[in-house]
């Protein structure tokens, strides 16, 4: 079986055509049949050949690159809708197949830290499949060295492909290994060509060629899964710091409103130094970013309620005083009194809010007094 992932159509953001979203849609659901029956074919001549503790890690991957691949087009069919599409939902399919698969519930923890898109996750699973059948002897077309010699070299043509989305640092070493593979082919194509015999060398050439593919695609991932979390660290700075000078401007506010409010110094993002620049430094550092936000979430509740308490103080004066003079006490001297000794405290800056409360409870007090006397 030589069947492989198809091209896919357009690019992340750019709606392909929909006749070219049929066609791939085709190709790719006769891909995932193909290759479907001979992972599982795979499967059990790993286990009649006992060979699981040795291969079953890269079977178990491929099945799962598979199952992603698979779930990704039951979402891209219901997008598709038999072709009743508008621009949305072209540039939806587009999204689909360009974006990273969910690998999240994977049970595997290689593909959980993985960021393939749909292409990228048919290559992975060409492979390894073209690995664990070479490593099995399996290959349908073993005894066709041709054969197997132009599918390398359409492999080392998509690991060129590949090795240019590598950066600057490391381009010179994926291109390094791509030509020391072109030449051990050729090598080999040339031993062919006089007559000799290639197909124990064949065999190793084709391991290291998925292996570097692999490689190549996974590193791809890891990286744009690296520029993510930057983004999303930058992101997340922007906001907390937001927040963060929101809060300080809302604890002057009450500082000078009410006493008391609450103690301590508030948390800085600052303290967190600059974004790093590194996968496992910045999952430290979005970490502390939420704890910072939690921290000034809590210092805003407190802060919020203390300068409430203050306006239901005001708010609890008023309804005292409206009920004095409701049972006809409202000028009577000793709450005249006590209600101009609340307003000055309520004027004050900052209103001692403790203080306020024993007033009120004052102020109660002498009504319940009066009322009870009335009656």
């Amino acid at each position: 079986m030589t069947t492989s992932a198809p091209a896919a159509p357009g690019q992340l953001g750019v709606a392909a055509r929909p006749q070219d979203l049929l066609a791939y849609l085709g190709r790719l659901d006769r891909w995932l049949a193909e290759r479907r029956a001979e992972l599982d074919s795979l499967d059990e001549q790993i286990i009649s050949s006992g060979r699981q503790a040795e291969l079953t890690s890269d079977m178990a991957l491929a099945l799962a690159l598979w199952q992603a691949a698979k779930t990704r087009q039951n979402l891209l069919l219901a997008t598709w809708d038999s072709g009743r599409v508008g621009q949305q939902e072209l540039e939806r399919l587009s999204a689909l197949i360009w974006g990273r698969l969910d690998t999240a519930g994977a049970q595997l923890a290689q593909l959980q830290s993985m960021a393939v898109s749909l292409p990228e996750a048919g290559r992975l699973c060409d492979a390894l499949v073209a690995q664990l059948r070479t490593r099995l002897n399996t290959d349908p077309n073993a005894e066709q060295q041709q054969i197997r010699l132009r599918d390398l070299r359409a492999q080392l043509e998509r690991i060129r492909d590949q090795a240019k989305l590598e950066p600057p640092a490391l381009a010179p070493a994926a291109n390094g290994k791509l030509a020391a593979l072109a030449a051990r082919t050729d090598q080999l194509a040339d031993k062919r060509g006089r007559g000799g015999d290639i197909g124990g060398l064949l065999g190793s050439l084709e391991i290291e060629a998925a292996r570097l593919e692999r490689d190549l695609i996974v590193g791809a991932a890891q990286r744009r899964e690296a520029r993510d979390l930057l983004v999303r660290a930058r992101e997340q700075l922007a906001e907390v710091s937001a927040r963060e000078q929101a809060v300080r401007t809302l604890a002057g506010q009450a500082a000078t409103a009410v006493w008391p409010t609450p103690e301590g110094a508030l948390p800085s993002v600052a303290g967190l130094g600059p974004v790093p620049n590194t996968r496992t430094a910045l999952v430290g550092f979005v970490e502390g970013l939420a704890r910072v936000d939690a921290q000034l979430n809590q210092a805003q509740a407190e802060l919020s309620r203390a300068l409430a308490e203050r306006d239901a103080a005001a708010a609890l004066a008023g309804a005292l005083q409206a009920k004095a003079a409701g049972l006809g006490h409202g000028a009577q001297p000793a709450l005249t009194e006590l209600a101009a000794l609340i307003g000055r405290r309520l004027a004050d800056r900052p209103v001692v809010v403790p203080v306020v409360h024993q007033l009120l409870q004052a102020y109660t007090a002498q009504l319940d007094f009066l009322a009870r006397r009335q009656a």
